[in-house]
């Protein structure tokens, strides 16, 4: 992985900002939550503020929190993972095979009597991330080119492989299982929508804004004067997501806390046995700790705003499906920035190889997101 700090002899000092992160996060959460419930009028015109599927200001939000991520890849660098068949098999069969199958199984072990909250489970399941894991991942100081390689993998299995795995996972394995099945419809375009509106254009301004500013420029200029300028929005835009995302869907989860607290409980399951899993496959695989880093978060992530989108489009805004989806997100934010601080800690224990001073965690939040 690039990094722009350079190597020194001595560690240097963790910022403010990182650590005060989770305090930042906790913040974001609170007040979103507060204007949930003290100004429920603002909810309601954050959730007529949509286009098609897509809610305007998660969708603003998270533009801003991935162009600074996308803008720090070396695109010429990123050609190479692709030549990484370790990383690309194991990703693939960790989102698309693994993922979803670990929460068809927690669905069903923790809410077989709670249809619906168990079919929104399953759908955020299949939802695989292609916009929230590029910070996690920065955060974690993993590798960002491989990031963006598996983010655009994603993206691509998801617009062709949800609907056929939605069937699978909500008819053809239930009735082999002897189970109850679930009728649901998925819309392609709806998929096809949320792909290009998180990650197209954020991936493509990134692209361009690399090319442009080293051929204007030069790359001493890019990464050493713009990239820092650019880099605190993507702070910023992660805070602004998640106020509007506890603000827009905070006051189902107050109206509803003992529903929220069993469906919570699969959920955190699922982050915390995906990521570990990650990590151990990619040791085990011989994969150094960025791109270790990089499988675990991508695998643990998910697009909560496909998998609400989906569950809203078809079963509803007040179903217990799309309740299942608001959750997900609201439980799958304080938890994967808990699971950052969970691979810094395994970093030196499980490659001890690893310098600790010509790693980027050793810079503040702003600097390096």
């Amino acid at each position: 992985m690039s990094s722009l700090a350079p190597e020194t002899t001595k560690p240097v000092r963790l910022g403010a900002t990182d650590r005060l992160l989770p305090v930042w996060i906790l913040a974001a959460m609170a007040l979103g939550l507060a204007l949930a419930v003290f100004v429920p009028a603002f909810g309601e015109a954050l959730h007529s503020f949509s286009i098609g599927s897509v809610s305007v200001p998660i969708a603003i939000g998270l533009l801003v929190m991935m162009y600074p991520v996308l803008a720090k890849v070396r695109y010429s660098d990123a050609r190479a993972v692709a030549g990484d068949r370790k990383l690309l098999i194991s990703s693939l069969v960790m989102n698309w095979l693994l993922g979803p199958a670990l929460m068809f199984a927690l669905a069903w072990a923790f809410l077989p009597d709670l249809p619906e909250y168990r079919t929104g489970l399953i759908i955020v399941g299949l939802a695989r991330c292609i916009a929230m894991v590029l910070i996690w991942n920065d955060l974690a100081c993993g590798d960002r080119e491989a990031e963006a390689f598996l983010v655009a993998v994603n993206s691509v299995f998801q617009v062709i492989a949800f609907s056929a795995l939605g069937w699978f996972y909500l008819q053809i394995l239930p009735t082999w299982l002897g189970l109850p099945t679930t009728s649901a419809s998925f819309s392609i375009w709806a998929i096809t929508l949320s792909v290009l509106v998180f990650l197209g254009i954020p991936l493509l301004a990134g692209y361009l804004s690399r090319r442009i500013g080293e051929r204007a420029r030069g790359r001493a200029w890019y990464e050493g004067s713009f990239l820092p300028k650019v880099g605190p929005f993507a702070l910023y835009g992660l805070l602004f997501t998640i106020v509007m995302l506890f603000a827009l869907q905070g006051q189902h989860v107050i109206d509803r806390p003992l529903d929220v607290v069993r469906i919570a409980v699969p959920l955190l399951l699922y982050f915390a046995v995906t990521f570990l899993i990650g990590f151990i496959v990619g040791k085990l695989i011989g994969l150094p700790y960025e791109r270790t880093t990089t499988l675990a978060f991508t695998a643990a992530g998910n697009n909560f705003e496909l998998a609400i989108a989906v569950a809203i489009g078809t079963f509803g805004a007040t179903s217990g499906q799309a309740l299942a989806g608001i959750v997900g997100p609201l439980i799958e934010v304080p938890v994967l920035v808990a699971l950052v601080y969970v691979a810094l800690w395994l970093r030196p224990r499980m490659f001890p190889d690893v310098s600790p001073a010509s790693v980027e965690s050793e810079l503040p939040v702003a600097d390096r997101v």
